[in-house]
């Protein structure tokens, strides 16, 4: 299962009763972040989430409002006693930054790898992670080169006993086939992980964009989402001028893009300065796709396979 916490949903700068744009998806133990803004730290305090095992930073574009809790955040993690490689990915630009953010953390206990403006699928995988998560990305409409994500958590194929007992594989190598040796040779005679495995299954995808307009190409990047993350700057219709003119989106736009992707949940965030009550707008999202969820800080959500 996958655990989903939206530790901030404000966008622009924090308020009292909001911090800035950070989810953190949880897994096996392990962490993924996508996001960083201010109050980012003090939201996983409150969560009592920790930070050791934080392995993949996403970010999204370099805004303030999305990146400046991040030299904080990499030396907390140094404290907290990692020591494994942590991965950083973002869009052009998120090296030299990273760099530069890095004058006041100088110094971690721990390698950071970092990933600039990938184009395709790919997972996380060395000597020390394997998160057996597929991340893919989507170039983005905003006022600075972005980028969206998409997050595929697979999951195993069910054990078939009958197809191990078809392919004469010792009951003694079942359990470790099963687990995830891929290859085993025993009396020289090598044994592989299909032998006693049934049909894939479908694991558990969430997406998220922000900050973007509305585009074609994200019905299809998010489809079959089990939850889509989207930014929801302005609640109001009547707000459509400022959203295009600041390359936002309202929360009907959003509701369309969960509709035309055929996700099950749409989970709204980065709510603008102006809007005291996200909730007070729900309708208008509702009205066009009814599993509409608006967001606040440390909206939480355990995702389970079917």
């Amino acid at each position: 299962m996958v655990d989903l916490l939206l530790l901030g949903c404000g966008g622009g700068m924090p308020m009292p009763n909001r911090f800035l744009s950070s989810t953190l998806l949880s897994y096996k133990g392990r962490k993924i972040l996508i996001d960083c803004g201010e109050g980012t730290q003090v939201s996983m305090k409150i969560s009592n989430t920790g930070f050791k095992n934080i392995d993949v930073i996403c970010i999204t574009h370099i805004h303030g409002d999305h990146i400046v809790g991040l030299p904080g955040l990499l030396a907390t993690i140094g404290n907290s006693g990692r020591i494994e490689p942590l991965t950083i990915i973002g869009p052009e630009g998120i090296e030299d930054t990273v760099n530069k953010l890095r004058v006041i953390a100088s110094w971690l206990p721990y390698e950071i790898n970092i990933i600039e403006n990938p184009k395709e699928t790919f997972e996380i995988k060395n000597e020390f992670i394997d998160l057996g998560v597929e991340i893919s990305t989507l170039e983005l409409e905003h006022s600075s080169p972005c980028i969206g994500y998409s997050f595929y958590f697979k999951r195993a194929p069910e054990f078939d006993p009958k197809k191990a007992i078809t392919n004469n594989v010792p009951k003694a190598l079942w359990s470790k086939l099963q687990k995830g040796q891929e290859n085993i040779v025993h009396d020289g005679i090598k044994y592989t992980r299909d032998m006693v495995l049934g049909e894939e299954r479908r694991g558990i995808k969430v997406s998220i964009t922000t900050d973007t307009r509305p585009l074609d190409s994200i019905p299809e990047f998010i489809k079959d989402s089990d939850y889509f993350i989207c930014e929801g700057t302005y609640g109001e219709d009547e707000d459509l001028p400022k959203a295009i003119k600041n390359k936002h989106m309202t929360f009907k736009e959003a509701a369309t893009l969960a509709s035309k992707g055929k996700v099950s949940n749409l989970l709204l965030t980065h709510f603008s300065t102006a809007m005291d009550e996200p909730t007070d707008y729900i309708d208008n999202a509702k009205m066009v796709f009814e599993n509409t969820i608006v967001g606040f800080d440390r909206y939480s959500v355990e995702l389970k396979f079917q």
